[in-house]
């Protein structure tokens, strides 16, 4: 049963709430300090010794974002010193204790091993654990989409950026020897249909490319609905793809072998039926991708390119390194001038996703422990609370029943749907008229302002209020 909660509780922050440095070099955390305070919670620049008992009712919110080691987890969260947590990217171990939950700043739980709640996947224990989808992943999306763009269209910029600056170039003459094909027309190839794959797959039919998504059958019909190809396993989705984004996760975890289900997913066979000369993105977790494969990917040309975005740790006494971008850096020394190895920033590197992630973080927290209810629960629900279902961005991860109905509910918005709706539907009626009548080509000039401004108008409502795509947890 989760611990009462009259007396309030104390609540570790272990990683930074805001990116954006501040004059004196350091991370501004002030817009969650402030949030806190609103909400009637108390937020402190943490220390290291333990926190005081709490007997004001209030929710204390304790800020050590420079916690990264074990032993310094469990020196300040091994005996239940604070009853829930809010982490990023920090890995807390097995041990450390948070009787009344966690929540993850992004979408993966896999750092979050508390056995509180049963470890990375939630699946046990007493407390309950929650991550905040959908925060980063249009930050994440834009930065494969900056990754693929950095490579098609292949202009050679900074070639061109010296030539013209040393006034060492003709346009007339020396032009055509620079030809480059657009992105429109390529086909992208999407591994998965996760709140960031959707983005990406969506960002990829902005630029006029073929986008292929290979997800779970049951998404077939959401993926076809907004004009992506469905690709019924990971090889169909790479057969003639000129540039594949992998976005998976883990999956779950293999006993037998120690790592995950999804582990070397982009494989040989994956990577064999890719156009030649494509380009390779994965920044979603290192482990998905055969190192080894890609190394003979990019020997033989089949891949031209790859970015990859993967956590790097480096032992402060000995330099040693570890983690999964390791493995990478094999290939350096053969293909280091067509690999973009980045240290798993794309995402975490943006302030304003973390700042709502860290929001909606405290917002979750607080209505688990005050009101027993979970937000966006990863995997079992403990006794004594109530699944309060997903809670994503506007336009993130698909429609609920209670975000349509908070649509719904705002008068102008939904009379404004019906009007453009109706409009089309008039209109096209006068349409097809038209047409059975022989007059088509006079009812198409009467009617394309009037039809244009209503589908652009209904366009306009569908995107900002998020009315597209799969229904939550669909």
């Amino acid at each position: 049963m989760p611990t009462k909660t009259t007396n309030g509780a104390n609540i570790l922050i272990c990683d930074l709430v805001g990116l954006k440095l501040l004059a004196d070099g350091k991370p501004d955390h002030s817009e969650i300090a402030r949030y806190v305070t609103e909400k009637g919670g108390v937020f402190h620049e943490g220390k290291m010794s333990p926190p005081a008992a709490v007997t004001d009712g209030r929710l204390h919110f304790h800020y050590l974002p420079d916690l990264s080691t074990r032993e310094e987890l469990l020196a300040v969260a091994g005996n239940g010193q604070y009853e829930a947590v809010i982490a990023a990217a920090t890995f807390l171990p097995a041990e450390t204790v948070f009787p009344l939950g966690g929540v993850r700043i992004g979408a993966g739980t896999g750092n979050m091993g508390s056995v509180s709640w049963g470890g990375g996947s939630g699946a046990g224990g007493t407390a309950p654990l929650m991550n905040t989808p959908g925060t980063n992943s249009r930050a994440t999306a834009q930065m494969v989409l900056k990754a693929l763009l950095k490579v098609v269209p292949d202009l050679p910029v900074d070639e061109l950026h010296a030539l013209v600056a040393a006034g060492n170039f003709d346009t007339g003459r020396q032009l055509r020897d620079y030809p480059t094909e657009k992105l429109e027309g390529k086909r992208l190839a999407v591994i998965g249909y996760g709140n960031i794959g959707r983005e990406v797959a969506k960002l990829g039919h902005a630029f006029g490319m073929d986008v292929v998504v290979h997800a779970r059958a049951r998404h077939r019909q959401w993926i076809e609905a907004e004009g992506f190809i469905y690709a019924e396993d990971p090889i169909q989705a790479a057969r003639g793809a000129d540039a594949l984004s992998v976005h998976v996760g883990l999956g779950q975890p293999v006993a037998e072998t120690g790592g995950w289900s999804n582990s070397g997913l982009i494989g040989d066979a994956v990577l064999s039926e890719l156009n030649d000369g494509a380009v390779l993105i994965n920044y979603d977790r290192g482990e998905l991708v055969d190192v080894t494969a890609l190394g003979r990917a990019l020997a033989s040309g089949k891949v031209r390119h790859a970015a990859i975005d993967a956590d790097l740790f480096r032992n402060l006494e000995t330099g040693a390194l570890s983690g999964p971008m390791l493995p990478y850096l094999a290939l350096i020394e053969t293909h280091g001038d067509r690999l973009e190895l980045l240290p798993h920033a794309a995402a975490d590197t943006d302030h304003p996703s973390r700042v709502a992630g860290a929001k909606q973080a405290v917002d979750q927290i607080f209505v688990a422990i005050v009101e027993k209810r979970v937000i966006n629960l990863k995997g079992t629900l403990p006794e004594g609370y109530t699944d309060a279902g997903p809670q994503v961005p506007t336009g993130i991860g698909g429609l609920s029943a209670s975000g349509l109905a908070r649509f719904a509910g705002n008068e102008t918005a939904l009379k404004s749907l019906e009007t453009a709706a109706r409009e089309i539907a008039d209109l096209s009626a006068s349409l097809a008229k038209a047409r059975a009548e022989g007059r088509l080509d006079e009812a198409a000039t009467a009617t394309l302002e009037d039809l244009l401004r209503n589908t652009n108008t209904l366009a306009t409502l569908i995107r900002e209020n998020g009315l597209q795509g799969p229904p939550a947890r669909a």
